[in-house]
């Protein structure tokens, strides 16, 4: 069931945002036990906020133990227990498909997931995207470009078919995989969702959707702080983009929502839900 609208009437301060932003960094090991963080002016620019934004999203991090002050210029991430990786093999291979909007925190969860278990993720930019930029530049249009009916007719499907090839090469091994892309179009095609289980119920592995929700303000400091080159027409316009995207969406088919706005539980929280219903008592 969607969802009512009325949730999203409550805009989260920008320092929760960062802070949160940062946190699903540490948890997801982009940031590790020991990092040095850059600096408080540093920071603000990468996100596009105030420096007091950075500095009150600091004290909470620091309050949760995550951040140490070394010095007033000098912050140093803390993660002592963060989970390396691990190795959690069951019987039925698991295929996850982790979808969600640009900025959404799909990537995060995704490496959260795979840290637990050890199972491999596989992003469709980290895949695609070097092949993507080079085709697009050969058929004269910029190599961000998302938005022209060439990348949206031409391209894009053999993104999601490399995608596939490479997810179906794991099961075929007795893998498990975490797959993540926006797959917008594809949680919403009835037929799309029926043919992939059916596919890989022929391989002997289940298959679970996952759907990642996150406001539309959070998405945007997130957008904005990744400095994505194929993010620029969003951000040049962005009431215009958000008219193109439907914030309620979910998928048609059974599937798990992850909530990842800061008034939500903690993504390594919900991580460890999804994995415990996604391994059951197989769990090692």
């Amino acid at each position: 069931m969607t969802p009512p609208r009325s949730r999203l009437a409550r805009t989260e301060s920008l320092h929760q945002q960062v802070a949160r932003n940062i946190r699903n960094d540490i948890e997801a090991g982009a940031l590790r036990d020991g990092d040095v963080l850059p600096s408080t002016r540093e920071l603000a620019e990468q996100w596009g906020v105030s420096v007091f934004t950075i500095t009150e999203a600091m004290k909470l991090l620091a309050e949760e133990g995550l951040v140490v002050s070394k010095s007033r210029s000098k912050r140093v991430v803390s993660a002592p227990n963060q989970p390396r990786r691990s190795e959690v093999r069951i019987h039925v291979p698991r295929v996850v498909f982790v979808g969600g909007y640009p900025g959404s925190g799909k990537t995060e969860l995704g490496r959260i997931l795979a840290r637990e278990t050890g199972w491999p993720m596989l992003d469709k930019d980290t895949l695609t995207r070097p092949v993507v930029e080079a085709m697009l530049e050969a058929v004269g249009h910029s190599p961000h470009d998302r938005e022209s009916e060439t990348y949206l007719t031409k391209v894009r499907p053999r993104e999601y078919e490399a995608l596939r090839a490479a997810t179906d090469e794991n099961v075929e091994c007795g893998n498990s995989a975490i797959v993540t892309a926006p797959f917008i179009r594809e949680f919403n095609d009835a037929a799309w969702i029926g043919r992939t289980r059916a596919a890989y119920a022929a391989m002997n592995a289940l298959t679970t959707f996952v759907w990642v929700y996150c406001d539309v303000e959070t998405m945007n400091v997130y957008i904005r702080r990744r400095g994505a080159a194929r993010d620029a027409a969003k951000l040049a316009d962005w009431p215009a983009y958000l008219t193109k995207i439907d914030v309620d969406f979910r998928p048609e088919v059974p599937h798990v929502l992850v909530n990842n706005c800061t008034s939500s539980l903690p993504l390594q929280s919900q991580a460890k839900e999804l994995l415990k219903s996604l391994t059951g008592d197989e769990q090692a």
